[in-house]
């Protein structure tokens, strides 16, 4: 099963899966448009585009261990994932600071004061070069040792994004802390565990 569906991966163009991952994002906009979120659209966009921007980041970090405990290799549509992420990520961004906020003096002083703001907003800064640095052009000037060492951030991204979710909410409820577990079983599968004596 696991080898059919490495061959299967092998054939797909990983350029097929920026189209489809993106595919959500005019239907979010046509939703928002016809009150089809709620009834605060804007806050309504920022959340879909949020949780599709954490779940993708949940989709790049299973992709080692997959291949790891699993023998799936998905490693051809990392960097596609990780594109579309920092995508979703700056969408719910902007709307945040062009259609919620809008009120430019007030932009800084919310990123500053509001620690789940803070936390995203450095979440948002770290998958800046990571974004920025994803094509081979990149990893020849770095070296591949330093590139991957410098997209070793997206470690510390997810798990902001993470605490930015569960911080957002108000009170405690299940879903984002479901987010947070899985971001932290997905990082410690990703540790050096020492291997077990062979008999």
């Amino acid at each position: 099963m696991i080898d059919r569906l490495n061959a299967l991966a092998r054939r797909v163009p990983a350029w097929t899966l920026y189209i489809v991952l993106l595919l959500p994002v005019p239907w979010l906009l046509y939703l928002a448009l016809n009150g089809g979120l709620g009834r605060d659209p804007l806050k309504g966009l920022e959340h879909e585009l949020g949780q599709w921007a954490l779940q993708l980041m949940i989709a790049g970090l299973a992709i080692t261990p997959l291949r790891r405990f699993a023998g799936l290799n998905l490693i051809g549509f990392r960097r596609a994932i990780g594109v579309v992420t920092f995508i979703y990520v700056a969408l719910h961004f902007a709307v945040w600071l062009f259609l919620d906020v809008q009120i430019w003096s007030q932009i800084w002083a919310d990123i500053l004061k509001r620690p789940f703001i803070t936390i995203g907003f450095a979440a948002f800064v770290l998958l800046i070069p990571l974004a920025v640095t994803s094509n081979n052009w990149s990893i020849r000037k770095l070296g591949p040792v330093t590139w991957r060492r410098l997209h070793k951030l997206v470690y510390v991204a997810a798990l902001l994004g993470g605490v930015h979710y569960v911080w957002l909410v108000k009170g405690i409820q299940v879903e984002p802390l479901v987010y947070m577990a899985i971001i932290l079983a997905l990082l410690a599968l990703r540790l050096p565990w020492p291997k077990r004596a062979k008999r």
